[in-house]
């Protein structure tokens, strides 16, 4: 299982927890955690950022996919076939400056195009559920390039307003 917190740099605990906690349990899976700005992951491998050849490889060899709720990396993991599973980030608890992942992850989810998991009990649902799914077709083939295109442009928008 690979998991990503992306880039940002608000912390993202919650995800981080939930990854470590799956990782304890399951001795039997190799969980790498790109973990950013947040503290390492205490049980699996921890690194805090990657090379984008980096990110590609273990996209492809990763069976499960848990992403936050970006655009560019939801649409990456689904180009590699995956459905990943996406925890948007939840401005409530400090992990961004808005909604729009909430917003955007919950209308992929809704769309059957990711895994939406907003509790603890659904991320471990959905990891255990996602582990015996094989790859699927591509985003492209789903969903409106469209849907993605305005995911990136809020990304975007996110990021200016950051600075």
């Amino acid at each position: 299982m690979f998991v990503t917190v992306g880039t940002d740099h608000h912390p993202f605990e919650r995800l981080i927890g939930w990854a470590e906690n799956w990782a304890a349990r399951v001795e039997d899976w190799e969980v790498q955690v790109q973990h950013g700005r947040t503290r390492p992951p205490r049980h699996g491998i921890g690194f805090d950022f990657c090379s984008h050849d980096r990110l590609q490889e273990l996209f492809e060899t990763s069976d499960v996919i848990v992403t936050h709720g970006g655009p560019a990396t939801i649409t990456e993991a689904r180009r590699l076939g995956h459905r990943p599973i996406v925890v948007p980030r939840d401005p409530r608890l400090g992990e961004h400056i808005d909604n729009h992942q909430q917003l955007f992850a919950r209308r992929l989810g809704a769309a059957g195009v990711v895994e939406l998991t907003e509790t603890e009990d659904d991320f471990l649902a959905a990891v255990v559920a996602m582990s015996y799914l094989p790859r699927q077709r591509s985003a492209s083939e789903e969903v409106p390039a469209g849907v993605f295109r305005v995911g990136a442009v809020i990304e975007r928008l996110a990021q200016r307003r950051r600075r």
